[in-house]
This record gives C-alpha cells, sequence and structure tokens, in this order.
C-alpha cells in the first residue's frame, strides 16, 4: 500500500540515533525491540562514541551510513534534537520518532523549540511522531517493527491503537496482550508535534489489516476536522475512544444558560456522537468494546437474549443490560415452546432463558440455536459457571457451533464464570472470535456501546441545508448596526427582535415601554394577555430579580407589573439599571424549550436544545450537536433528551409540530455558522405546540472576532 506514512510504518530501514550499549536505557531497549522483534528491513544502530552496539555495526552519524534510510528514531538528549534531525533531513530520512521529551509539555520555550523542530521537518518533507513519545509498533508478520522502548510486543490483529500519553502506552500493550487484543499498529502520539489523530485516521481507513480503531486522547487539536473524517470512517470501522478530562476545567462565567451548560465534555461527547464514535470511560472499557467489535458484528438493536445455567449471574445480567439502555425482550411463544421441548420442567423459558446447573453442551447449542433464530432478539450473551457435571471444553465448542453454522448474523458474547479449569475453553471460544468476559455487567457494557453505534450505522447519514428565508445580508446589517456599542455585548431586544426575523424564526409580537403610561398603551394595542419584562443592559437573567410578569390581563395590571418591577428593583438598589419594559402578547399553551448555542474556543459552534423555563439549570436536560448541524442531528437532538414525552403530548398536553423545532435549529445552527461574531444564542422559552414554535424570549451576545480562541 502506498501513501505519505509508509516510511514511518512499512520503511524499509531503521536508523536509531542515539543507540545504546546501556542496559535499561531507552536508547538500549528501541534497539534492543528492533533486533529481536523480527523487523523485516535493515536497522543502523547511530552512535558516535561506538563502532558496535548490540553486535550490530554503528555509525557516528546519520550521514555516515551508506545506504538510504526511511525511518529514524531519535532517542538522544532534547538540546541534541534539532542538529540530529537537521542531519535526517540532509540524508533524506522520510519520517522521525522523537522519543526525546524537553519539548512542548515543560513551557513555552520548549513549545517555541518544538515548533522549530516541526518547521525543519516539513521543510525537508519528514513526517515526524513525538517529541516525548513511546514510539510506533507495526505487528504485521510482513513487517514486525517494534520502534518503541515498551518491553511488551502485542500480538498481531485486526485493532489499531494510538495513545497521546506515552506512560499509558506502555500499560496499553500490556493490557492488549494479556486480553488477547490483536494489535495491527500502535501509535504513541506524544506532544503531537507534527502527526495527528486525523492523520492516523487517514491512514487506518484503507489499512487493510486495521478494522477497529482505538484512540486514548488528551486534546483533540482540529475537532472540527476530527468530526469530518471520523464521521467518514466510522462508516467503514468502527472507532473506540477514551478522553480524558472530563470535569469542566473552562468553567467560564457564562451569562447565558447554553454557555453554563456547554462545558468542554459536553462538546466532546457531542462532537463524538455525531461523528460516530464510540466513547468509554475508562481504558478496560475501551478494550472490553474493541474484543466486542474486532470479533462480532455490532448488533442491529438493543434486543438481548441471555442464555445461562444459573438463575443469580442471568438475574445480574438482565440488570446491567437494562440499566445500560439495552432491553431484554421475552421471547415469542412459539421458542419458548421450542426451549420447553428439551429443557427440564423447573427451567425458565422466558428470557433470560435459565437451563439450571444440570444444562448440558447439547442443551447449549440448542438453545443459543433457538435464540438467535429469534426475529425479536438482536444479540445474545451466553452465561456458564461450571458445575461439577458439565465439560467447560464441550460446552465452548457447542456455542461455537450454534453462533457460526447457522445463518445468524447476530452478535454473541460469552461469560464463563468458575472453576480455573475454564481457561482453555475461554481459548477455543476467543479462536472462534466469540468474545470472553469474565462477569456479566463487562458483557453488558461492551454491548450497549456497540447498539449505539449499530443505531447510528442504520440511521440515515443527513445532509447539510440552508433555511428558506434565512437572509445573511438582513443579519448582517443588524450586527453592523449594533457597533455603535463596542466590544462584547448583549444586542437589545429590538435589534435582537430584527435578527431572529432575519433568520427566520417566529417571535412573540411585542413593543418597548419607557414610561408607565406608554407600557399601558402597548398592551392595549397589542391585546390582552401580555407578558411584561424589564429591559436592562446589565441585568442578565431577569426572573432572579423579579423582572417577569405574565398573565397581566388589563391596564390595571399592567400598571401594577411596572409598580413592582421597579420597586423590587429599588429594593435591591439597582433602579438605574432599568431602560424600561418589554410588553409581549402572551402566547397561547404550549410545551416551554430551550434552544440555544454558544461558541467554544476549541470547538466552534455548539447548539443546544431541551426543555426550557427557569428550570433549565436545574434538571440540565440539554443535547447538544457541534454546528453546522446536519438534519439528522437536529432531529436526534429532539430524541435524546429525557423530557422527550412532553413533546409527544404526555398526560394529554400538547402534541408539538417536531419538524419546527428541528427548523429552529437548523436556523440557530446556520446563524452560529454564518457569523463568529455572534457567540450566545439564548431562546428560552420558545413555546412549541401543533401550530409551531415561536420564541417568547430571546438574547443574543456578540464579541469581536477571536475574543474566544483558545492559547
Amino acid at each position: 500500500m502506498s501513501g505519505s506514512l509508509d516510511p514511518l510504518f512499512r520503511p524499509r530501514s531503521v536508523a536509531v540515533v542515539g543507540a545504546s550499549r546501556t542496559k535499561g536505557s531507552i536508547g538500549y531497549q528501541v534497539l534492543r525491540n528492533l533486533l529481536r522483534g523480527g523487523f523485516s528491513g535493515a536497522v543502523y544502530p547511530v552512535n558516535a562514541s561506538a563502532s558496535v552496539v548490540q553486535s550490530v555495526r554503528a555509525f557516528p552519524s546519520v550521514g555516515a551510513i551508506p545506504d538510504p534510510i526511511d525511518l529514524a528514531v531519535l532517542v538522544v538528549p532534547a538540546a541534541a534534537v534539532p542538529a540530529a534531525l537537521e542531519e535526517c533531513g540532509q540524508k533524506g530520512v522520510k519520517a522521525v520518532i522523537v522519543i526525546s521529551a524537553g519539548f512542548g509539555e515543560t513551557g513555552a520555550a520548549g513549545r517555541a523549540q518544538q515548533d522549530a523542530l516541526r518547521e525543519r521537518a516539513r521543510h525537508y518533507g519528514m513526517r515526524m511522531v513525538g517529541p516525548n513519545c513511546l514510539g510506533v509498533v507495526n505487528a504485521d508478520p510482513a513487517v514486525s517493527m517494534n520502534a518503541t522502548f515498551a518491553p511488551t510486543f502485542p500480538p498481531f490483529g485486526n485493532v489499531a491503537f494510538s495513545s497521546q500519553s506515552g506512560a499509558l502506552g506502555l500499560a496499553i500493550l500490556d493490557e492488549a496482550k494479556s486480553l488477547g487484543v490483536g494489535i495491527s499498529q500502535f501509535v504513541s502520539l506524544g506532544n503531537k508535534c507534527d502527526l495527528s489523530g486525523n492523520d492516523l485516521l487517514e491512514e487506518w481507513e484503507h489499512d487493510p489489516a486495521t478494522q477497529v480503531i482505538l484512540f486514548y486522547m488528551e486534546s483533540l487539536g482540529n475537532p472540527v476536522r476530527f468530526m469530518e473524517i471520523a464521521r467518514r470512517v466510522a462508516r467503514k470501522k468502527p472507532i473506540v475512544v477514551v478522553k480524558a478530562g472530563r470535569t469542566d476545567a473552562g468553567a467560564r462565567a457564562a451569562s447565558s444558560h447554553t454557555g453554563s451548560l456547554a462545558g468542554l465534555d459536553v462538546a466532546v461527547d457531542a462532537l463524538l456522537g455525531q461523528a460516530g464514535v464510540i466513547r468509554t470511560d475508562t481504558i478496560h472499557e475501551l478494550f472490553e468494546v474493541a474484543r466486542l467489535l474486532a470479533n462480532q458484528p455490532p448488533p442491529a438493536g438493543k434486543r438481548v437474549a441471555i442464555v445461562t445455567n444459573a438463575g443469580g449471574p442471568g438475574i445480574l445480567a438482565s440488570d446491567a443490560c437494562e440499566s445500560r439502555g439495552l432491553s431484554i425482550t421475552p421471547l415469542s411463544k412459539e421458542a419458548q415452546a421450542a426451549l420447553r421441548a428439551f429443557l427440564p420442567p423447573e427451567a425458565s423459558v422466558a428470557n433470560p432463558v435459565d437451563m439450571i446447573a444440570s444444562a448440558s453442551a447439547a442443551s447449549y447449542e440448542k438453545a443459543l440455536r433457538i435464540v438467535l433464530a429469534e426475529p425479536g432478539i438482536d444479540a445474545a450473551v451466553v452465561l456458564f459457571v461450571t458445575p461439577i457435571v458439565t465439560d467447560p471444553h464441550a460446552v465452548a465448542d457447542a456455542i461455537i457451533r450454534a453462533a457460526t453454522q447457522g445463518q445468524s448474523k447476530k452478535p454473541v458474547l460469552a461469560c464463563l464464570m468458575g472453576r480455573q479449569d475454564v481457561a482453555e475453553a475461554v481459548t477455543a471460544l476467543q479462536a472462534a472470535k466469540i468474545p470472553v468476559y469474565d462477569f456479566p455487567e463487562s458483557a453488558a457494557a461492551a454491548l450497549s456501546r456497540a447498539a449505539g453505534y449499530g443505531a447510528w450505522l442504520q440511521a440515515p447519514e443527513g445532509k447539510l441545508v440552508e433555511p428558506a428565508g434565512f437572509s445573511r445580508e438582513r443579519v448582517a446589517a443588524v450586527l453592523e448596526a449594533s457597533q455603535g456599542r463596542s466590544g462584547a455585548r448583549w444586542l437589545r431586544p429590538e435589534e435582537t427582535s430584527s435578527l431572529l426575523a432575519a433568520v427566520g424564526l417566529q417571535t412573540a409580537r411585542g413593543a418597548e415601554a419607557r414610561t408607565e403610561d406608554a407600557a399601558v398603551e402597548t398592551a392595549n394595542r397589542l391585546g390582552y394577555p401580555v407578558v411584561i419584562k424589564l429591559l436592562s443592559d446589565t441585568i442578565t437573567h431577569k426572573s432572579d430579580v423579579g423582572g417577569v410578569v405574565v398573565g397581566v390581563r388589563d391596564a390595571q395590571g399592567v400598571r401594577a407589573a411596572w409598580r413592582g418591577i421597579t420597586g423590587r428593583l429599588a429594593a435591591l438598589g439597582r433602579a438605574p439599571e432599568l431602560r424600561g419594559v418589554l410588553v409581549q402578547q402572551q402566547l397561547p399553551r404550549g410545551v416551554e424549550v430551550f434552544i440555544g448555542a454558544t461558541r467554544d474556543p476549541e470547538f466552534g459552534a455548539l447548539v443546544g436544545f431541551g426543555i426550557g423555563g427557569t428550570a433549565v439549570e436545574v434538571w440540565k436536560d440539554i443535547a447538544f450537536r457541534v454546528a453546522p448541524l446536519r438534519d439528522t442531528d437536529a432531529l436526534s437532538m429532539l430524541q435524546q433528551i429525557r423530557g422527550r414525552p412532553l413533546l409527544e403530548g404526555f398526560r394529554g398536553g400538547p402534541v408539538v409540530d417536531q419538524g419546527a423545532l428541528t427548523d429552529a435549529l437548523l436556523r440557530v445552527s446556520a446563524l452560529m455558522s454564518a457569523f463568529p461574531s455572534i457567540t450566545e444564542v439564548d431562546l428560552n422559552p420558545v413555546m412549541a405546540s401543533a401550530e409551531g414554535a415561536v420564541v417568547a424570549d430571546a438574547r443574543v451576545r456578540v464579541e469581536p472576532p477571536g475574543a474566544r480562541e483558545r492559547p
């Protein structure tokens, strides 16, 4: 296979710059791994002080090597790396792995040195891994390259792995070997100075040896580009990610609902979910999912059958599946009758299928064939607790026959519990590509993640659409007119109304009033009932200061509302902050929902949707997606929230026009994508009903370009 990363993954020759005779040193271990791992190419130690290193002729410099070099591994002190890199460039080396630390991870000076390395590498057209990394492995027997200082060389398989942490990479390679997860390629990215996860995705997309892609990430680098590539690659090969940094270190003093709800990890979840990437919480769970998807297809649905010879583990498996969103669906009457024909009367055949402790290998085979043939079942979990009378190896063979010799394309997972003599049975199952787990909870967790991926694969890909009636020219005119107030600012109500009209969003009729009498006149003109809201350039959340009065039905009520708002502000010492009130026509009954957007400095625009009102930050029932949204992204947001039944007529409530809500989400997405100066949008509440969606209250924040860029 040809490609720009061939010199890195399939080099014909490797130079180890800093190869050492000293046991225990990194320079010693890297050379030792290449020599003892069976690398198919030539290896050249480079050591200025020795003519022979580990029984191999050494050279004083890369330039002194008489043959062409595809890949160089630099294992020298940080201060010596620039000169070594320069020498590699002059030699015509095509790729370098910089194991050495002491660069970007050390601070500003180190980052400057790292940037200089990248520029020199690019000058010579070299691809660079690192610095501060563990190295690269290609376990394909045709290459057999272990260009790392790890003591473990993993077995060859169909799983590619990238780790941003070198130290964690050591543990990962050990874990892969102990779990029997075969590795095609492994890359420790280190500081990601040049080669990135996006490069690896594109490489592994076309690598025939790689069928599952795993990442341990600490940062995404270019998140939008990652989403574009991952969305395409995930249609062909599952991508599983552990992303460190779940806590919201952003904790910026957000002044909107959206800003306070959309923390950094929310952005990561949104981006990965849109791209079809499976996110796990731990490295262990990452491998549990990998063991399933490297051997079995993702399930077509969430309906699971459990076959067991012990009631307790069957209950545990059922609970674990249900708690993770899977469904333990009762078997059909026909399937139950077929099971009854050969199982003892004490057996339970509904689901879980508990064949009791006397179950034979033949019973396992018959029962598994029956449940896999059920149209209402998408996957099977087989549990075996070792009794005295049943041979585990015979049970394993029975499971293999049932899972592999029929027409079923449904995934089968096994869980063998009990005495030590199940080891041979486990080996047989794994050889037959049936993943084996120690406990039911692990199997359920892996199956749940795989089911989510399966659902993503079956969903339409969707498309980007430009909403009808969206006028970029009118939006630009509103923003330009607001520039008289320089710097970061919230648009005034009249500006916000004009902007939303230009976007094509329907808003409640209303007008500003600067005096009590003007408020009465406005209400009389609009027609009752009305809502009275304070206007202020400095008060963010009106309800916090009693600045919203609803259900005002006459002029006397308007005057009472005015005096109540002004009195409450005076009591708080904030009377000068009042600019007047907004008098709005009160909207008819519907479901209050929230639509918002915020601009993350790393991920770009995030669009959120949830059940709205004053308690939006209490319940935090919000679904986020990264803009620009596809039409399917918008629909999935409505389906994701826990409050979804409220949109579907819960207990006699209104049935909401969900098409109008998805249209509103796409319009907000288009706004955020087209105008980078808009940093926050809060539409809360939006009154949703069968007739459509009307914005009852809106706030839009504008900031100078680049104000939220992350260093």
